[in-house]
């Protein structure tokens, strides 16, 4: 048996743990730069807020409506999802982390009621941690999955949905929408519509041979077979990233190289540093730049080139410095870009490396590898981006057409005109504090 615990409204409920008052109103997370809503409380869907909404029409359409609007805070909901992540681990003899907000645990020989033990682990982290979860428990991950979506929807589930018996699982599948299948995607749910099927139990009920004709993919294929009772999706098809992109559109459009290559670097430096948690590494950095496809009334460009590494590493030194050497390749003057990325590819894991036949520096090697631990370290102990590169450094004085101070109209005015990183380098107008990761943002008693 598997459970998926998955954290209610995430990024919500991590601001409403520090604002107790919001309990029960509507609340909303916008993206970054405050472009589109991305996070709802069930009170908010109710008032017909919609996922993606533009927050201009947000402000427009609910002016009246006494809704509390927050800015993406990452750092905070990072540290308060790795709280109830720890919870999981002291409560269940092996789990697997799937998202920000997702656990996926294994339950074989652990315990025989399993509802209980659910509704237990709900009741523990909303007392150590204040966030609600939702526990769906099944004999694999997608029908695991299923009953989340249950226990979320339903308060007569009391946050804990089981399918354990063959009757459940029809039932189930029969009151689920296609839509809504994991695994299944938006491309082949219109497909499937389009060949009659509604439901998850439609699905379901076709033959073997008609989903491989049909859709001729493997990943839809086990999502067929796990919604038959089959448990055929592995750990690795969820773990395994063959890229990793960081990209963001700017809060004001840029012309100058040297404001993209401070933002490419930031880009750069954190994917690097997700390259070393999942412990893996990179033999390809792409970077891409874009202009604001909206503004037609302007010059449009947009680019994209990669460089291949020597040896695959996960080295912020130098995949910052083979980001800015594609960058200066990919740029053009005249332009005014909104948005650039930086992607990794060809990732393997960290564990058997391949070195190029030209590559024989081992020390410098090592000393970046020594170098990034000591990076890593200092920032776990002292906060995200506490040490960076030179190259991620903004001074927000020294632009003239370039990103305007982010800070500006923020609860933050003490950080003008000072150096801004990854963090800061986006508008964030209703940016809550981090009061469990910074010790400026702690929370003071009256």
């Amino acid at each position: 048996m598997y459970a998926i615990v998955d954290c209610d409204s995430c990024y919500c409920s991590c601001e409403r743990v520090f604002r107790p008052d919001l309990e029960g109103k509507p609340v909303v997370v916008l993206s970054n730069n405050d472009g589109c809503v991305v996070a709802r409380t069930p009170e908010a869907k109710r008032l017909g807020i919609k996922a993606g909404m533009p927050y201009f029409e947000l402000a427009k359409q609910f002016a009246g409506a006494d809704v509390a609007v927050f800015s993406s805070n990452y750092e905070l909901y990072g540290e308060m999802t790795a709280r109830v992540v720890e919870i999981i681990r002291q409560e269940s003899p092996a789990y697997f982390r799937y998202s920000i907000d997702e656990c996926f645990v294994y339950l074989d020989g652990f315990c025989t009621d399993y509802k209980r033990w659910g509704e237990a682990l709900h009741e523990r982290v909303m007392r150590a941690v204040g966030m609600p979860v939702s526990i769906g428990i099944g004999p694999n991950k997608t029908l695991a999955k299923v009953a989340s979506h249950f226990a979320k929807r339903h308060a007569g589930y009391k946050h804990c949905c089981v399918i354990a018996t063959d009757e459940q699982r029809v039932k189930a599948l029969k009151l689920f929408s296609i839509d809504d299948v994991w695994g299944v995607g938006r491309q082949y749910a219109e497909r499937l519509k389009k060949a009659g099927v509604r439901t998850a139990y439609d699905f379901a009920a076709h033959h073997a041979d008609w989903v491989r004709l049909t859709l001729r993919n493997i990943v839809p294929y086990r999502t067929w077979a796990e919604l038959n009772g089959e448990d055929c999706i592995p750990n690795e098809a969820l773990t395994l990233k063959k890229s990793i992109c960081t990209s963001r559109s700017f809060a004001e459009m840029i012309e100058g190289v040297e404001q993209l290559r401070i933002h490419v670097s930031n880009y750069a430096a954190r994917c690097a540093e997700k390259l070393r948690r999942q412990q893996t590494v990179a033999a390809t950095v792409g970077v891409f730049v874009q202009t604001n496809r909206f503004r037609e009334d302007l010059p449009q460009y947009w680019n994209f080139q990669e460089m291949q590494l020597l040896t695959p590493t996960a080295s912020t030194i130098t995949i910052v410095k083979a980001a800015n050497e594609v960058l200066e390749r990919i740029y053009r003057k005249g332009y005014r870009y909104k948005k650039a990325g930086v992607v990794v590819l060809n990732v393997t894991p960290d564990r058997a490396v391949q070195l190029h036949l030209f590559d024989n520096d081992a020390a410098q090697r090592n000393k970046l590898q020594c170098l990034d631990k000591a990076l890593d370290k200092i920032n776990r102990i002292h906060g995200t981006e506490s040490i960076r590169l030179a190259s991620q450094l903004y001074d927000a004085n020294a632009t003239t057409t370039a990103i305007k101070d982010q800070t500006q109209g923020t609860n933050h005015p003490e950080k003008r005109g000072k150096a801004e990183g990854f963090a800061n380098a986006m508008k964030h107008d209703f940016r809550s504090p981090c009061p469990t990761t910074r010790w400026s943002d702690i929370i003071k008693l009256k």
